[in-house]
């Protein structure tokens, strides 16, 4: 996929030995998750391959999650492509769930047959997956035989982890013990609030799991743990840097002689050497890098950046920035420019302006802006002071809905609607017939099941209804709200299908058919089931097939990136910032309110409990609050967004 913000991610990051010196683990960086997948899963194979030769079995420990499910995807390419044979290949799983029956679509059972066993040759008495029947007396025994088993078979060769937001691995959570072993263990909160969205409630996640222990962990010969993601970079940095405790388990990794992690680059993102390479070594300072020191050193002091001083540089480790550039004085008018250069409150454009030193062009004038929103309220509650702004003067505004967002909506919903149209059209037969069969469907339904074609497409309907509702009042156009419905989507479960070219032909003819001078896409990629991340990259893909064509009309067409409810652009990334008064932060506010589904509280709120209304006014008063700090000009909100440059 293509850089997604070129200027958050191309700066360099230092890769000599003292670079590594905050580092307690050693730590691999990947440009993405495909290519750290697919580095780990050529280890994995050449292990495998090794002890073939040597007439040896391999013992792998194996995890769940989304964070391994692409490495299982290439050991299944390396065996149907390359002959790999796993029939040497003993496995044990991490963890299971409890109680949870092994056919449960919940169950790490069935996750490990569809992502891996059932594609592979691998016999069945060599896998191993804690067993969430067990009687709760049997429990303690059995998990001793499981620890059995694992020495039996020789000791864990490859131990792969991912890690959650308590930085547990396995499901050893904050208290665990360095030398726990498998057993029981009660859930922590946050660990069930993010599984939560998986189980269509907290309240159907088990408070219970089997895991394998801290100890059983590290006496594996080799651990390999990965993360992928803005959302991992902070308990990363706690886990590689930070010291050893119980409150973190993944901290307990640092004793072990042959551990490594490994991670895309977002999820490094707050390693020293990456945030702040220039306290580990001396830099090749460009521009991105300047203004990122400049900012950082800006927050850490308390100080406007104008008022920075040569010997603030020097403490910090930038004294071979003064060396090179000059002076602080001179560094810091250079940033202060960049910065107020990014603010405007024309994001189509302020006509008839010089806008040499603007964001936007000036000219044409009005433009057609097409905003794409992966989710049916993602473009009011991520830009949508920038959506009124737009239409407020004058520009031509289209909304994409790339999908229906029909799972987000609770059944009660469903049924709400169904009400209402039964007691407006009494008498009618066949719709009260219908939504008989309704109740009886969702009355019996269980947790995670999926709906019927029928709900699927009432979900939808109400969804699309409120998208309508938002554009009505922001004062865009129905004809100008396009409901893609992108085939990938629609599954009725949270787990979607890979895109397809279906998708991105459909959003390639959308595009055609608009021609735009401006697109807005999500580059917000921590929304947690990944529905953003395969939007854009069907764009992309649209996009790039439009340019191999020659689009004429995609060289004067502007690509900008917003971040939505999960997390906002690093100020020293933004390249425009879109201020927002109180009037129109209580107009955005009244948009997102029309999608009324997810009001009060949202089928998949992710690890933050608040609303979306609540978390979009936050983000964008604190981003306005950090240029205050900067010491530019104080305003009530801001909106920021990156520019995406198409490939030459």
């Amino acid at each position: 996929m293509p850089e997604l913000a070129p200027a958050a991610t191309s700066y360099p990051i230092p890769q000599d030995e003292e670079a590594f010196k905050f580092e307690k683990i050693r730590t691999r960086i990947h440009q993405d998750s495909e290519a750290a997948s697919l580095y780990t899963a050529r280890e994995i194979e050449s292990l495998i391959r090794t002890r073939q030769k040597e007439g040896k079995n391999v013992v792998l420990g194996l995890a769940t999650g989304s964070t391994p499910t692409r490495v299982y995807d290439f050991l299944v390419q390396f065996h149907k492509e390359e002959g790999l044979s796993f029939k040497n290949v003993i496995t044990f799983n991490l963890d299971e769930y409890y109680p949870m029956q092994p056919d449960s679509i919940h169950s790490y059972v069935r996750f490990m047959k569809e992502h891996l066993f059932d594609h592979i040759d691998i016999p069945q008495k060599n896998i191993h997956i804690p067993d969430g029947t067990q009687e709760k007396e049997d429990v303690r025994d059995y998990c001793q035989k499981y620890e059995a088993k694992i020495r039996k078979a020789g000791g864990l060769d490859i131990q792969i982890l991912g890690i959650g937001r308590t930085g547990h691995i396995g499901f050893n959570e904050p208290g665990s013990s360095l030398g726990s072993i498998t057993r029981m263990v009660r859930l922590d909160r946050v660990t069930r609030l993010d599984a939560a969205s998986d189980f269509f409630g907290l309240e159907n996640v088990p408070a219970k799991a089997l895991t394998m222990g801290v100890g059983t962990i590290l006496s594996a010969r080799r651990i390999i743990m990965m993360a992928w993601g803005e959302g991992k970079s902070d308990i990363i940095q706690k886990a590689v840097e930070g010291k050893i405790r119980e409150s973190v388990p993944a901290t307990f990794l640092q004793n072990h002689p042959n551990c490594e992690v490994i991670t895309d680059r977002p999820a490094a993102s707050a390693l020293t050497r990456v945030a702040t390479p220039w306290l580990v070594s001396e830099c090749d300072w460009d521009d991105n890098l300047i203004k990122r020191a400049a900012i950082w050193l800006s927050h850490t002091l308390d100080k406007a950046i104008l008022k920075l001083t040569n010997e603030d540089y020097n403490e910090y480790g930038m004294g071979n920035l003064i060396a090179e550039i000059g002076s602080a004085e001179h560094i810091n008018l250079k940033v202060f420019n960049d910065l107020q250069r990014t603010i405007t409150g024309w994001p189509g454009g302020k006509p008839n302006a010089d806008d040499t030193n603007r964001p936007e062009r000036s000219e044409p004038f009005p433009k057609r802006s097409l905003i794409f929103s992966p989710h049916p309220d993602d473009d009011v509650i991520s830009m949508g002071g920038t959506l009124l702004r737009l239409v407020d003067q004058g520009h031509e505004v289209h909304v994409a809905y790339q999908t229906s967002g029909n799972i987000a909506v609770f059944d009660d919903e469903v049924i709400r609607f169904l009400d209402f149209a039964t007691d407006i059209q009494k008498g009618n037969k066949k719709l009260q017939d219908q939504f008989q069969g309704v109740r009886t469907f969702l009355s019996q339904k269980q947790p995670g099941e999926v709906d019927s074609a029928e709900i699927q497409n009432f979900k939808a309907v109400i969804r699309k209804g409120e998208a309508l509702s938002a554009c009505r009042y922001c004062g865009v156009p129905e004809a100008q709200a396009h409901f893609m419905n992108l085939p990938f989507y629609q599954t009725g479960t949270v787990k979607k299908k890979p895109h397809s070219a279906k998708d991105v032909t459909q959003t390639y003819e959308l595009l055609q058919a608009i021609q735009p001078h401006q697109i807005f896409a999500a580059g917000d990629l921590s929304d947690p089931h990944g529905t953003h991340r395969v939007c854009l990259q069907i764009i992309f893909q649209a996009l790039d097939r439009l340019k191999n064509e020659g689009a004429e009309w995609l060289n004067e067409c502007f690509v900008w990136l917003y971040r939505g409810a999960w997390q906002e652009w690093d100020i020293a990334d933004m390249e425009m910032s879109v201020p927002i008064g109180p009037m129109d932060m209580e107009r955005k506010k009244n948009a997102i309110f029309k999608h009324q589904s997810q009001k009060d509280s949202a089928m998949f709120p992710g690890h933050d409990q608040r609303e979306f209304w609540q978390r979009a006014e936050q983000r964008n008063r604190e981003t306005a609050r950090r240029y205050d700090a900067l010491g530019l000009a104080e305003y009530e909100a801001m909106e920021g967004f990156v520019r995406y440059h198409l490939k030459a």
